[in-house]
């Protein structure tokens, strides 16, 4: 569940989920079970939104902090955007 958040988060927001992921974990090559989820996604046209806040909660209960981390950085790269 956290993994497809993450992902569907990121196909909203026109990010490749497995390049943030690798960032984050530079240490694993692949992650089937991201796969799975990307798999699982719809395009953003289709999905409702995830809220950011969202999905910085589900990663942090699932002690994702490093990903958190660079979900954050293109959260604020995002908002810099905007202004």
């Amino acid at each position: 569940m956290m993994i497809l958040v993450f992902a569907q988060w990121c196909i909203n927001h026109d990010l490749d989920p497995e390049e943030l992921y690798v960032r984050a974990y530079s240490d694993q090559s692949s992650n089937q079970s991201l796969k799975e989820a990307i798999d699982l996604t719809v395009s953003k046209d289709e999905a409702g939104e995830v809220p950011d806040e969202t999905l910085l909660g589900v990663l942090s209960l699932f002690g994702n902090d490093e990903l958190a981390f660079i979900v954050t950085e293109e959260m604020e790269k995002r908002k810099k955007l905007k202004n």
